[in-house]
C-alpha cells in the first residue's frame, strides 16, 4: 500500500526580536548554537534572502570575500567558488549555478525564522519493513575500482564494470587486479547498473568483451540530459538491452528486489547514484556524485558505499605558472585530500549507515609518461577514512575491500564481529596490479595522428564550428605536443576566439581571458576525429594548462566536457570538399 508522502518544512534557525534588530545591511553570518549549523542572511532594507552556509560544489564553508568591493560575495574555503548572496547566484564559476534558498518568515514577537522546504523523499513511497535475511542470502563482492557484484537472493547485480584497459584515454589504469572470473561474473548478471558515462564506470573495452559473450545482458542507466550510452554506436560494442529509467522511481525486479536511480545535485546532466533494496534492506551507492540527490539521502541504510580518493580531476595537476607552483600544488593537494576525508566522514556520520565501504578510487597513473602525475597526485587512504569514521561514529562498521572479498550482509547485521561477515580473498591472491598492457590502447590512440583530416589546416575551423560553443569572452591557444608536453615539430598551434568563433593569428587586442592548452597529439587528434568529450584530456591528465586570469571558465569546460554534439564531425564530407577544392 502506498504511503502518503507529502512535502515537509523544517525550521533551521530562529532569531529573537533583538537578534533581528542587530542584523546589519548586507551579509550576516549566523549560527544555530544548538546544532552548530551555519547560515547566511542578506539584508537589503526590507528584502531578506537566506541560505545555508554550504557551497553547492562539495559542501565547503563560505567566508567573506575580501576582494569583493560590492560587499555582496562570499568565497568557499574549499575551491574558491564565489557566491553573490544578493542574487544567490555563483559568480565563480561564472554563469554556472544558483544557491538553494531558505524561506525567511516572521516568527513570534516579530522575530525571524529560516525555514527549509523539503519535497517528499521518493524512496519513502511504498515503504517496506526489513525482513530477516539468511546467511549467504545477500552477499557483496568487491571486484575492482567501482565494480561490485551483488548477490540478492537468486539475482545478481553488477555496478560499474571497468575491468580491462585504461580510462580517460590513457591517463588512468586499474590499481587492483580483478578476480580471474570477472568475465563470468558479468555474463551471469541479471542486471548491470552504470552510473555515468565516465570511462572508469562505462568501460567500452570491458563491455566489448561482455557483448561478445552475452550482448543481451540487461543494463540500466538514469535518464540523464546527455545519454550515458551516447557513444555506443560509434564504439562498435553490440549491446542490445540498455534500459533508460526515470529518476526517483522504484524499478521492480521481482517480489523482493527493487532499485531507484537518483541524480546528482551538481552534475544532474550526467552523474547518478543508486539505492538497491532487497526485502526492505537498503544498499546506497553514491558513486562519484558531488552532491548526490542534492544532499538528501536515506538515513540508516544497511550498506553505504562512496568514492573517497580525490585526485580524480585535472585540477590542479595539469595547471602551471601563476599560482600553480609545485609547492602550492602540493599544499593544495594535501589540504584538499584532508577536506575530502572530513567531508566523507561527516556524510557517513550524518547518514548513519550500519556499514560503510570506500570504493571507486582505486586507480593509478601507471603509464611511464605520467610518472609526474603518479608521484604528485596523492590519493586518500581508505583505511584513514575508515578510522576517522569510527572515531566520529563507533556504531558504523567499516569495510576496506580487496578484490574478491565478500561481505555477507546478514552476518554483519547480526554481529559485526563475526569472522565470516567479511571474507577476504585466499592468502596469496594478487591484490595490486604490477603490469598493464599499454600497447594496444596506445596504438588505437596513435592511429588518429596520421589521419588525412589533419593534412588540411581547415580542420580546426571545421571542428570548432561543429563543437558549437560561441558568444563567450575567452581565447584559447592549443599547442600539439609530444608525450613530454614539448611542442611537436610540425604540429598545430592555433588560436580560437569564442566571442565570435574566429581563428585569429594573434591574441585579440581587447580585455579577454586567455588559456593556453598544450595537448598530447595522439589523444587530442583521437578526441577530435571521433568527436569525444574533453574529459579524456582534462581528467586523464593529457594536457597542461595556463590561464590568465586565474578563473575557472565553467561554461567553456562544461560544454567541451559534457555538451558537445552527440554525433561526430562529418569528416568524410570535409575530406571530400578539401580534395575537390584542390582540384
Amino acid at each position: 500500500m502506498e504511503k502518503n508522502v507529502e512535502q515537509t518544512s523544517r525550521t533551521l534557525l530562529s532569531l529573537t526580536p533583538s537578534e533581528v534588530a542587530a542584523l546589519k545591511e548586507g551579509m550576516n553570518f549566523l549560527k544555530n548554537k544548538m546544532d552548530g549549523k551555519n547560515y547566511i542572511l542578506y539584508k537589503d532594507k526590507d528584502t531578506l534572502r537566506a541560505c545555508k552556509n554550504l557551497c553547492k560544489h562539495q559542501g565547503g564553508l563560505f567566508i567573506k570575500d575580501i576582494e569583493d568591493l560590492t560587499q555582496k560575495c562570499v568565497r568557499c574555503t574549499k575551491h574558491n567558488w564565489k557566491l553573490d548572496v544578493s542574487t544567490m547566484k555563483y559568480v565563480n564559476p561564472p554563469d554556472s549555478f544558483c544557491q538553494d534558498e531558505l524561506v525567511v518568515e516572521t516568527g513570534p514577537d516579530n522575530g525571524l525564522v529560516l525555514v527549509e522546504l523539503n519535497p517528499p523523499n521518493p524512496w519513502d513511497t511504498e515503504p517496506r519493513e526489513g525482513e530477516d535475511l539468511a546467511f549467504g542470502e545477500v552477499q557483496v563482492t568487491y571486484v575492482t575500482h567501482a565494480c561490485m557484484d551483488l548477490k540478492l537472493g537468486d539475482r545478481r547485480m553488477i555496478f560499474d564494470p571497468w575491468l580491462v584497459g585504461p580510462a580517460f584515454a590513457r591517463g588512468w589504469w586499474l590499481l587492483h587486479e580483478p578476480p580471474g572470473d570477472w568475465l563470468e561474473r558479468l555474463c551471469r548478471a541479471d542486471l548491470i547498473y552504470i552510473s555515468h558515462m565516465h570511462s572508469d564506470h562505462l568501460s567500452y573495452p570491458t563491455l566489448k568483451k561482455l557483448a561478445e559473450r552475452r550482448p543481451d545482458v540487461p543494463i540500466y542507466v538514469g535518464k540523464t540530459e546527455r545519454p550515458v550510452f551516447w557513444y555506443l554506436k560509434q564504439s562498435g560494442v553490440k549491446l542490445t538491452n540498455i534500459n533508460i529509467v526515470p529518476f526517483g522511481v522504484w524499478q521492480q525486479v521481482d517480489r523482493n528486489l527493487r532499485f531507484m536511480i537518483l541524480m546528482d545535485g551538481v552534475h544532474p546532466e550526467m552523474d547518478t547514484c543508486i539505492i538497491v533494496e532487497y526485502k526492505g534492506h537498503k544498499i546506497l551507492n553514491t558513486v562519484d556524485c558531488t552532491r548526490p540527490n542534492g544532499g538528501k539521502l536515506p538515513e540508516k541504510v544497511d550498506l553505504m558505499m562512496s568514492d573517497f580518493a580525490g585526485g580524480a580531476s585535472g585540477f590542479p595537476m595539469v595547471y602551471s605558472r601563476g599560482n600553480f607552483t609545485e609547492e602550492k600544488k602540493a599544499q593544495f593537494i594535501k589540504i584538499e585530500r584532508k577536506k575530502l576525508l572530513n567531508y566523507k566522514a561527516q556524510l557517513v556520520t550524518d547518514l548513519k549507515p550500519k556499514i560503510y565501504c570506500p570504493f571507486a578510487g582505486y586507480f593509478v597513473e601507471a603509464h611511464p609518461s605520467d610518472s609526474y602525475i603518479k608521484e604528485t597526485n596523492l590519493k586518500n587512504d581508505p583505511e584513514e577514512l575508515n578510522r576517522l569514521i569510527k572515531k566520529k561514529s563507533e556504531e558504523v562498521s567499516t569495510w576496506t575491500p580487496k578484490p574478491g572479498a565478500i561481505l555477507d550482509l546478514a552476518r554483519m547485521l547480526r554481529d559485526p564481529t563475526d569472522s565470516l561477515g567479511i571474507v577476504d580473498p585466499p592468502e596469496g591472491t594478487k591484490i595490486l596490479k604490477d603490469s598493464w598492457d599499454f600497447k594496444p590502447y596506445l596504438h588505437t590512440l596513435g592511429a588518429a595522428v596520421d589521419d588525412d583530416i589533419f593534412l588540411y589546416p581547415s580542420w580546426v575551423k571545421e571542428y570548432y564550428l561543429w563543437a558549437g560553443f560561441k558568444g563567450y569572452n575567452l581565447v584559447i591557444r592549443v599547442i600539439e605536443t609530444d608525450d613530454d608536453f614539448s611542442p611537436l615539430p610540425g604540429g598545430y598551434n592555433y588560436l580560437v576566439d569564442f566571442l565570435d568563433l574566429s581563428f585569429p593569428t594573434e591574441i585579440p587586442n581587447r580585455d579577454c581571458p586567455f588559456e593556453e592548452i598544450k595537448a598530447r597529439v595522439s589523444v587530442m587528434r583521437h578526441t577530435v576525429k571521433h568527436g569525444l568529450l574533453w574529459d579524456d584530456l582534462y581528467i586523464g591528465f593529457q594536457i597542461r594548462l595556463q590561464r590568465d586570469p586565474d578563473i575557472y571558465h565553467h561554461q567553456f569546460w562544461n560544454h567541451f566536457q559534457i555538451k558537445l554534439p552527440l554525433t561526430p564531425p562529418d569528416w568524410k564530407s570535409f575530406l571530400a570538399q578539401c580534395k575537390q577544392n584542390l582540384n
